[in-house]
Parts: C-alpha cells; sequence; structure tokens
C-alpha cells in the first residue's frame, strides 16, 4: 500500500478516503474495519501489524484528519494500550490471536495490576503464577480494578518466581476472566460511581501462551504498559472531569461558563481561567515530545510529566469552577447542575492524582529519570523476595 511522504499529499489523501467512506451512520465495527485495514488506525505501526510505518509528524496528519472529520478510530497506535503492549512483547501467535480484535474494540480489557499491598509499589505484587502443565494457576488479589466485571481478558503481573529480587521474579499474562477462579466485587467512589473493582484470583487459570515476553520478564513489559496508559491518562483524561463530560458534552467551558455567571471580568478569576488553558496547551507540546521518544516495546519518562500535568488541570478545572459556582458548589444533584458539575470535578481529579502511578511516584520518575538526580536507597535491593520483611 503506497502513502505519500509529503505531508500536504498525505493530508489530502487521507480527507479524500474520509469524504468517501465515513458516514456518521455506519456500523460502528464495520467502519473501524475498514480503518483498520486501510492502516490509519496505527500509522505508525509496520505493515504487518495494520500499520503504514509513518514517521510521527506524517502520523500526526492522519490524526487530525481523523479529528476534522470527527471520524474514530486513527491514533491507537498511542492510546491502545492493550494493543501496543500485546505488539511489543506478544508472540506471533498472541499478535494473531489479538492485535486486530482489539483494534475494533471486540475484547473488553481490564489492568490487573494493583493489591492491597502493592500499589505505588507495583513490584511488590504478592499474587503468585505457579506452572500446571501448558499453563499457570494463579491465586491472589487485585484492587481499583476499573471495568473488571465486564472484561473478557486482564493483563496481569503475577510472581512466577520468588526466589529472585522482586523486579526480577515478575510475569505478564493476559488473563481470561470469564471462569470460576475469577470473583470480582465493585467499589463504590465518593463520586457514587461503581466502575472500581477488587478482583479475587483462586486457582484462575492462564494459558503458557498468553505469557507476554519471557518468564520474569513481566516488569520490563510493565514499563511499557504503564508508558502507554500515561500518555492515554495525559492526553484524553480518562475519566470525565464533570459529570456533563461523563454524559458526552467534553470538559466544561470555563470562559462560557464565566461569562454566563457574570464573572469573567473579575481580573483573579480571569487570570486561573488562563492557567488551566496554559497547562492544557504544556500537555498538548509534552505529549508531542514524549510521542517522538516512543517507539514499540519502549517507554519514556517523558510521559510521567504528561501525567502529573493532567493530574494539575484537573484540580485545577475543579477549583476554577467551584469559585465561579460560588455557594451553588456547596449543593449537587439535578437541581444543581453547576454545582453538581464542580462537585465532581473536584473529587475526580484524584482519579487522575491516584490513577495510573501517583503523582508522587510520577515525581520520582521524573527526578530520577529526566533530571538525574539520585536514586531513593533501596536497603533490599538485590534481596530475593521471598527474603524481604514484610508488615502483616
Amino acid at each position: 500500500m503506497s502513502t505519500p511522504d509529503d505531508p500536504d499529499a498525505l493530508r489530502a489523501e487521507v480527507r479524500g478516503w474520509l469524504a468517501q467512506h465515513h458516514s456518521a451512520d455506519l456500523d460502528r465495527r464495520e467502519w473501524l474495519s475498514a480503518v483498520v485495514d486501510r492502516g490509519y488506525a496505527v500509522p505508525r505501526w509496520p505493515a504487518d501489524a495494520f500499520g503504514l510505518g509513518l514517521p510521527d509528524e506524517l502520523a500526526r496528519v492522519v490524526e487530525e484528519e481523523f479529528r476534522r472529520a470527527d471520524a474514530p478510530g486513527s491514533g491507537q497506535d498511542r492510546l491502545n494500550l492493550w494493543a501496543g503492549t500485546v505488539l511489543a512483547y506478544g508472540s506471533a501467535d498472541m499478535r494473531a490471536r489479538f492485535l486486530r480484535p482489539l483494534l475494533l474494540g471486540e475484547l473488553n480489557m481490564c489492568l490487573l495490576y494493583s493489591e492491597p499491598g502493592a500499589g505505588s509499589d507495583l513490584a511488590g505484587v504478592r499474587t503468585r503464577a505457579v506452572r500446571d502443565g501448558d499453563g499457570f494457576l494463579v491465586d491472589g488479589q487485585k484492587v481499583w480494578t476499573s471495568h473488571a466485571a465486564q472484561a473478557d481478558y486482564g493483563m496481569l503481573v503475577a510472581r512466577t518466581d520468588p526466589g529472585v529480587p522482586k523486579h526480577e521474579g515478575i510475569s505478564f499474562f493476559f488473563l481470561p476472566m470469564h471462569q470460576d477462579g475469577v470473583q470480582v466485587r465493585p467499589l463504590r467512589q465518593m463520586t457514587g460511581e461503581r466502575h472500581f473493582n477488587e478482583v479475587f484470583l483462586t486457582g484462575a487459570r492462564v494459558p503458557a501462551a498468553n505469557m507476554l515476553g519471557e518468564p520474569g520478564q513481566g516488569w520490563r513489559v510493565l514499563q511499557t504498559a504503564l508508558a502507554y496508559e500515561r500518555v492515554m491518562l495525559g492526553e484524553t483524561n480518562r475519566g470525565a472531569s464533570t459529570r456533563s463530560a461523563k454524559q458526552g458534552s467534553g470538559d466544561a467551558d470555563l470562559v462560557e461558563l464565566a461569562r454566563s455567571r457574570g464573572k469573567f471580568d473579575d481580573p483573579v478569576l480571569r487570570q486561573d481561567i488562563a492557567r488551566v488553558l496554559m497547562l492544557r496547551q504544556v500537555n498538548r507540546w509534552n505529549g508531542r515530545r514524549a510521542d517522538s521518544e516512543l517507539a514499540a516495546g519502549t517507554s519514556s519518562p517523558l510521559v510521567s510529566l504528561g501525567k502529573l500535568v493532567m493530574s494539575r488541570l484537573l484540580h485545577e478545572t475543579g477549583r476554577v469552577q467551584s469559585a465561579i459556582a460560588g455557594p451553588e458548589a456547596m449543593l449537587e444533584g439535578e437541581g444543581n447542575p453547576e454545582g453538581d458539575d464542580a462537585n465532581f470535578a473536584a473529587m475526580n481529579a484524584f482519579f487522575t492524582s491516584i490513577g495510573g502511578g501517583t503523582d508522587q511516584i510520577q515525581r520520582n520518575i521524573i527526578g530520577e529519570r529526566v533530571l538525574g538526580l539520585p536514586k531513593e536507597p533501596d536497603p533490599y535491593r538485590g534481596v530475593a523476595f521471598e527474603d524481604v520483611p514484610r508488615s502483616g
């Protein structure tokens, strides 16, 4: 498949293809299938992985034209963490089984990372995966798992060798969720939502063919998966910042909100709104910088900057919304829509401060891997995981 290497020619080609093929009333699966087959879903990936092998500059042209046409499906090479991780570390068999269904959105997925005793320090996971014939038996508990009840597979980090240092004894799997050994219990958030869950694994079985990377290579695989997740969190703000956004209207327009309340002439409020708009622009620039350093199978510490900026952006947005709403920000419910939105924005901001690695973890990564500051001391570095003292 020939693709122009000139940005203007490529833009014209993509625009023409969209004009010919895109329609708002198209079946979503039919549309995504056409996008994947044309290579526009993952334009940076090679042809044997449904891509076009384009450099980032040209891939951005494809994404821009899709956004202009309000057409979904492009940019998955940056934002589809499930498919990206399979491309980077999955076997040829796994790629054949999972890549296309993941790009088409046919498989529901969840992340089986955090545990009650291993949240910020994922290398401390205690969930065990023990070899049993052509698979592994998994026992343990995961927590804060989004959409676990609907998931077909969970991306699982589990300890396969406790006799080596903690980072070396972890493996990474695609665990089938629809089996007797998996129990999902919902967790209620302070926003009233219930899309987080705790997951109990009791003799759950995962085929050895569903391991990504080699045994004990799970920490490396996890870093790539986390990089994709942080790009997604940093750029798209997974989890709406307001109730109206959750219902599909996007981030609240603070400028119009301030004008509607007669507060746009307040110089302090205008400065606060400008700060939010500045953070949005910085986040876009940082996303492009991180993308330029990312390649399949790698991670960049720059994505932690984007994740941290998005967290700051959501907290600032919630604070400014509350200031605009005034006393109504103390109210919630359908009878007080602006106050309800402000409350939701303020509470939901903590989702990004915690999910995908806490703000504190991002600062550690930035300090050590971007600024070159000394690492924090670890008295148990090099000690077998089973010999590390633990409480409880």
